[in-house]
């Protein structure tokens, strides 16, 4: 299959001016010379240098391969049929079924935009974080700040890296974070039966079994299990202990999760939650 650089340079260009950044959970910030997202922007959310998506602009470079297309197309949140066509104009064989599907749907973006108040974020089968609400950023930690690769709910609870942005503490109690761990591991062997030729899921499990004692041992002891809507402690730098309701919506013909986080009206972490809608992803350090 040939590549067709002018109309994927072209393809790429449009779609990006076409992303606003508090689509994509960005801040927006002012003086903004650009319509939609900044080359930077697009860079940061897909995982690449600034260099790449200029050469990729200007249709020459490199020829991207499936993985960077699959982050391009999620960061400039473009339905199966155009993602297909970027994937065509690269000279890449678009997405099979078979494999977890990394790709959010546009109808998907737009239900998670309309929780301004509440924490949302979109999982992959896997626990890849793909697409987030500014909330989400503001309760968690700047999504957009973590490289791609450690966008993974089980690599930052099995495998940390002292390299990550400071991110909220997620677990609670020594109970709790057993009960998540276990949760999450019993996901993952459910998901492995369901995907067993997915290279992604693959490289995941042998990097957590590589490198974390605690994951291995749960492999070995934890049977196949899902999702669970659950209650889930995160500890903000700024807001402090905040006890959530955490509940798992499932995407069923894409296999993808909607996460969201809420609290019950009044409480405690009802009043925190509306202090991080009105502050955003700003510093929330003066707010104490």
């Amino acid at each position: 299959m040939r590549a067709n650089r002018a109309e994927l340079a072209r393809a790429i260009k449009r779609a990006r001016d076409r992303v606003r950044p508090e689509d994509a959970g960005l801040p927006t910030g002012p003086h903004r010379r650009v319509p939609g997202l900044r080359r930077e922007e697009l860079a940061m959310l897909a995982g690449i240098s600034v260099d790449y998506v200029v050469r990729l602009e200007q249709a020459r470079g490199p020829h991207p391969s499936d993985q960077v297309l699959a982050a391009l197309c999620r960061a400039l949140r473009l339905d199966a049929d155009e993602r297909d066509h970027v994937f065509h104009l690269a000279g890449v064989a678009p997405p099979h079924s078979g494999l977890i599907d990394l790709h959010v749907r546009p109808s998907v973006l737009r239900l998670i935009d309309r929780f301004q108040d509440l924490p949302a974020i979109v999982m992959s089968a896997k626990g890849d974080v793909l697409a987030w609400n500014a909330m989400s950023s503001a309760l968690h930690g700047d999504w957009s700040a973590l490289r791609p690769e450690r966008r993974n709910q089980l690599r930052l609870r099995f495998l940390p890296d002292p390299t990550d942005p400071p991110r909220s503490s997620v677990g609670g109690t020594p109970e709790e974070r057993v009960a998540t761990a276990v949760q999450s591991v019993a996901n993952l062997r459910s998901v492995a039966a369901r995907y067993p030729d997915d290279p992604g899921l693959a490289r995941l499990l042998e990097e957590l079994r590589r490198g974390s004692p605690e994951f291995r041992e749960l492999w070995a002891n934890t049977d196949a299990g899902s999702w669970r809507s659950h209650t889930k402690t995160v500890e903000h730098p700024s807001l402090g202990v905040l006890t959530l309701e955490c509940d798992t919506l499932h995407v069923p013909d894409v296999d993808q999760n909607l996460i969201v986080y809420s609290a019950a009206p009044g409480s405690p972490e009802a009043q925190a939650l509306e202090l991080l809608r009105v502050v955003g992803t700003q510093d929330l350090s003066s707010a104490r």
